[in-house]
């Protein structure tokens, strides 16, 4: 009987011990098969190579709990903010990553559809960026958005046309006349300055750093003081039609993109143009006629001392107040703009850096040796008014100045028609809010 109670209890306490370790076991196991978290990040078709290529890959070897799923998108810009905003509108966005253009942060970041990140990346953090790309990132004072790759228009120059007729680069908008008028009458271009007249947000872009560069403003985010009907701004538009009275744009650049003003220049017809850094290694490419005879510098300015501006452009990652996955779409977010990663995406893509050190790299700037310059570029960058009616702002922008550009109004009544609409548009979200 003793050895019968004996078996017994031994067989007991087998048995529990191996419900104890079915217990682990079964506990344990949802933790060790758990699939990997996805973070789903929208972005333009032409866009998505560069990331899939390097930057995806690197992110899930580092981190093989997270997935991140690159979601194709349209080639256009606008339908990609589309596309976002009926995702946000829907009330839960499947995109936990927000790719955004910089002039998109004020919609986004009012409309309550962005994580504030503010307390999430210290000043520190921050002081890596360009200063112009934080702000940028920024609505009413709260950071929304880190840089992943920047963008500032720029001025390009004739430097071996310059060289030759013993000019120095141009520093104000009557350089630009008169050099241009100069290498004209020498019959050593067909024209002098090139720039993106068309209605749309480019000639909005292209607007503000000629606004810059006369003293004016369009619109004070912080008072919501309206300057488009204020002398300066006049004389920014006098200078845009003066350079078409004067032929030294073509009569057509009010119909121009940027692509039309690059092919123009790229074919030897230019002394000027105003773009974006996109058009640098076209230009330098083996088929161009221009390769290895142009600069870059910032936008000019009315007169010495005035400031002048750049356009700030470019792209940066935010995250969506719906996503159930903050954290580890902050984790992400960390890795991409981290120093060692943008450096490999820059050396990649070719895109203007975020991050400062970079445009100094040496590995960078031996194979984009105008790097250093562009720095010069960003510094100066002027940001399109950062409030949440920005895109109705630009449209009604867009439609009085070329009224003013193709003679359709004078420069006068199309400015106080910009200012007076554009009034009446902010009034109208003041009392929105209130």
């Amino acid at each position: 009987m003793q050895i019968s109670k004996f078996w017994s209890k031994l067989l007991q306490f087998v048995a529990i011990v191996a419900l104890c370790w079915l217990a682990i076991v079964l506990i344990g196991a949802p933790a060790t098969t758990q699939p990997p978290i996805t973070l789903k990040l929208l972005m333009t078709a032409p866009d998505v190579p560069p990331w899939t290529k390097f930057m995806v890959k690197q992110f899930e070897a580092a981190h093989p709990n997270i997935r991140l799923q690159i979601v194709e998108g349209p080639n256009q810009v606008n339908l990609l903010e589309d596309m976002y905003t009926t995702a946000f509108l829907l009330g839960d966005s499947p995109y936990d990553l927000v790719n955004m253009d910089v002039i998109w942060i004020s919609k986004f970041a009012a409309a309550g559809w962005l994580m504030d990140l503010t307390d999430e990346v210290t000043e520190a953090e921050l002081a890596a960026f360009s200063p112009a790309d934080v702000e940028g990132s920024k609505y009413a004072g709260r950071l929304y958005r880190l840089p992943v790759r920047s963008d500032a228009g720029m001025l390009y120059y004739r430097k071996d046309l310059l060289d030759a007729a013993g000019f120095d680069p141009p520093q104000t908008f009557e350089d630009i006349e008169r050099i241009s008028q100069a290498l004209q009458a020498q019959k050593a271009v067909r024209w002098g300055y090139l720039w993106q007249g068309k209605q749309y947000e480019g000639a909005a872009a292209m607007f503000v750093e000629v606004l810059k560069g006369f003293g004016g403003f369009w619109v004070n985010p912080d008072t919501f003081e309206v300057g488009l009907d204020r002398p300066e701004a006049l004389q920014a538009v006098e200078f845009l039609k003066g350079t078409i009275a004067q032929g030294i744009s073509p009569p057509g650049v009010t119909t121009y993109v940027e692509e039309d003003t690059r092919r123009i220049f790229q074919n030897g017809e230019a002394a000027f143009m105003r773009n974006w850094p996109y058009a640098w290694p076209l230009m330098n490419a083996e088929n161009s006629l221009v390769k290895g005879k142009i600069e870059i510098m910032p936008m000019v300015r009315s007169q010495s001392g005035q400031a002048s501006g750049s356009c700030l452009g470019g792209w940066g990652l935010g995250i969506a107040k719906t996503s159930k996955h903050q954290q580890e779409a902050l984790e992400a977010i960390r890795f991409i703009t981290s120093e060692a990663i943008q450096k490999q995406f820059i050396l990649d893509a070719g895109y203007v850096p975020s991050r400062r050190e970079l445009f100094n790299n040496a590995d960078v700037v031996a194979r984009y040796d105008h790097y250093p310059e562009l720095l010069n570029v960003v510094d100066t960058a002027v940001l399109r008014p950062p409030i949440a009616q920005y895109a109705q702002a630009s449209d009604i922008l867009q439609r009085y100045l070329s009224a003013a550009l193709t003679n359709q109004q004078t420069p006068e009544a199309a400015m106080q028609g910009a200012a007076g609409e554009t009034r009446r548009l902010l009034a109208a979200g003041r009392a929105k809010r209130t």
